[in-house]
C-alpha cells in the first residue's frame, strides 16, 4: 500500500524519464490529475489520459523529449511531505530558477503554478517543484 500517492507518481515521472521510456502509468487522484495538468501546461509532458480498469483509475502519462531524445525534465522534487509540510504566501512563490522552473501549489482555488498563484494572490501548501 502506497502511503503518498503524490511522492509516488513524481518518482515514476521521474524514474520513465530518465530510462527515456515514452509512457508511464501512474495511480490515480485527483491532486495527481491536479499536478500533471499543470506539467502538460508548462511542456514538461507531452498528454496524459486517464484510464479505467474496472474500479481502479490509472493517468497514463506520455513523456516529453528534445529533438535530441534527452528528457525535458531535469529534476523533479518533492517539497511538502506527509511528516512535515512546507506552506508559504503568495509573495514567497513568485519565482523558482528564475522563472525556468515551477512550484506546483495546493491552494484554497485547487492546483495551481507557481505563477497562478501569485497572479490570484493566493499561498498554500508547495506540493513540488520541476524544471
Amino acid at each position: 500500500m502506497i502511503n503518498d500517492i503524490v511522492s509516488d507518481a513524481l518518482t515514476r515521472v521521474r524514474n520513465a524519464s530518465m530510462r527515456g521510456l515514452e509512457t508511464t502509468t501512474l495511480l490515480h487522484s485527483k491532486l495527481v490529475e491536479g499536478i500533471m495538468k499543470i506539467f502538460k501546461d508548462k511542456g514538461y509532458i507531452k498528454d496524459y489520459s486517464i484510464k479505467e480498469e474496472g474500479v481502479k483509475k490509472f493517468i497514463k502519462v506520455t513523456l516529453q523529449y528534445d529533438e535530441n531524445g534527452k528528457s525535458v525534465i531535469t529534476e523533479v522534487k518533492k517539497i511538502s511531505k506527509p511528516g512535515r509540510r512546507v506552506y508559504k504566501g503568495a509573495d514567497e512563490i513568485k519565482k523558482f530558477k528564475n522563472g525556468y522552473g515551477t512550484y506546483v501549489v495546493s491552494t484554497s482555488k485547487g492546483v495551481l503554478s507557481n505563477d497562478e498563484a501569485y497572479k490570484n494572490g493566493v499561498g498554500g501548501e508547495l506540493l513540488c517543484s520541476i524544471w
